[in-house]
């Protein structure tokens, strides 16, 4: 039997572990991990950040990926508050930053409700940090004043709304879990005229299992075939990815063929 003095105050940090590369972890999450009692993980994890955790912390992995969900939503809440209550301190760990796509306002709200103190800890988001890696801004000046970060996939399975919106503008659109709605998703830039507008996409930014597919609109689905690039994958659509090295070449046929017609 437990021992009323051997009790842990009940507490959770979200945490987010960052793209993929372990060494783009915070020094903040590093700690939280250290402290941690009990470790529950996504699949979008690098799993060698868990060793940061001490030898006694229980790691749990209740990995999400789309279509193959190891545990719904609200069996991870619960999850987390239970582990909470029961031993401790809770790190709740996340692939890229919590609150980009991570629900993780939704378990800070759920812990809420049982008055479980949370802390957040950010994490590099990937829809910042993987363009950034391949040297693609998603802002430039006399490029792009801004950027839109949506997803490609909504719960209901359909493309969110706000693509629509997104391809009608001047912004760099990146583009969260869409590789598998990618020909619809061209398909809406391709009804705004934007046909050449350069395109990459990235499937495991910053891991050794990376992948890079460059071109523009029209011919962004067949080299995503061709390169073998699968999910988790982003997307940016945007003028800044002509400033990717890779593009030159394909700027060259344009100009050239602009020069015959």
């Amino acid at each position: 039997m437990i021992s009323q003095k051997n009790i842990k105050e009940p507490k959770i940090t979200l945490v987010g572990a960052g793209p993929g590369d372990p060494e783009l972890i915070t020094l903040k999450a590093v700690n939280a991990l250290k402290d941690a009692d009990v470790v529950l993980y996504d699949a979008l994890v690098n799993e060698s950040v868990l060793d940061y955790a001490g030898p006694n912390a229980i790691k749990v992995y209740v990995g999400k990926r789309s279509g193959e969900h190891s545990y719904g939503q609200d069996t991870i809440n619960k999850l987390m508050v239970d582990y909470a209550l029961n031993y401790g301190h809770v790190v709740r760990l996340k692939g890229g930053d919590p609150f980009v796509f991570g629900r993780g306002y939704e378990e800070l709200d759920y812990a809420a409700g049982y008055s479980i103190p949370v802390t957040v800890v950010p994490g590099l988001s990937s829809s910042i940090s993987v363009p950034g890696l391949q040297q693609i801004p998603v802002t430039h000046r006399g490029l792009s004043e801004s950027f839109w970060v949506v997803t490609g996939t909504t719960s209901s399975g359909m493309i969110s709304n706000d693509l629509y919106e997104a391809a009608r503008s001047k912004a760099t659109v990146v583009v969260l879990m869409g590789l598998g709605k990618l020909k619809e998703i061209v398909k809406l830039f391709q009804n705004e005229g934007k046909n050449r507008l350069p395109v990459a996409a990235i499937q495991s930014g910053s891991t050794e299992n990376e992948k890079l597919a460059i071109g523009v609109v029209d011919t962004i689905v067949e080299l995503v075939e061709e390169k073998g690039v699968k999910a988790p994958a982003l997307l940016v659509f945007g003028e800044v990815v002509s400033l990717h090295p890779s593009f030159q070449p394909i700027r060259d046929f344009y100009e050239a063929l602009k020069e015959e017609l």
